[in-house]
């Protein structure tokens, strides 16, 4: 009977061996969970760590550490949870103050047009008040004939621009020929 007990043993120190291996495995997943900011849940760190959900259950080191980075994992949470409602708050605050800022410039700048208009509303009542019939006849008289003027001399000056045009053209064409005739007298002498 002395044979079974250096074998069994071994056995024992070998399931030991495989339980502290697993178990470094365990906590290894739990830092790399962690870190990346992950759930941290028996189900993702059996899978990360390569073990079963029983080991991380009946290994009361492994059950504790896994409990203990969910406590974390939780509070962490709620902290940021909370932060960030904290944020959206002041945000939520910080656009209402602006909002209110907003209405009141914009309330200005009404108030402030509204006021320019009347004034020159009350400037056009002024200059109608000024102006009567004969003399209303009398502008727009003037300037219609003033317009049949100004058509007038715009098609005098696009004839004019034609015959300058015209004229520089002949101007051109006797000097060439000029240049011709030059070159012929001093051909001939």
């Amino acid at each position: 009977m002395t044979a079974p007990a250096p074998r069994t043993s071994a056995a024992h120190a070998a399931r030991r061996q495989a339980g502290r291996a697993t178990l470094e495995r365990v906590l290894a997943a739990l830092r790399q969970l962690q870190k990346e900011k992950t759930p941290v849940t028996v189900a993702a760190v059996a899978r990360r760590a390569d073990a079963s959900r029983t080991f991380i259950y009946s290994n009361p080191e492994a059950r504790d550490a896994v409990a203990a980075a969910m406590t974390t994992a939780r509070h962490a949470r709620g902290q940021a949870t909370t932060a960030a409602a904290n944020g959206r708050e002041a945000s939520w605050r910080e656009r209402a103050l602006n909002a209110e800022d907003g209405l009141k410039a914009a309330t200005a700048e009404i108030l402030a047009q509204r006021t320019r208009i009347g004034e020159l509303l009350g400037q056009i009542r002024d200059l109608e008040a000024e102006w009567t019939q004969e003399s209303i006849l009398r502008i727009t008289t003037e300037n219609t004939s003033l317009k049949q003027r100004v058509r007038k001399l715009t098609e005098d000056n696009r004839t004019l621009e034609e015959r300058l045009k015209a004229a520089r053209s002949n101007n051109r064409f006797q000097d060439r020929r000029i240049a011709d005739l030059e070159a012929q007298l001093i051909k001939s002498v």
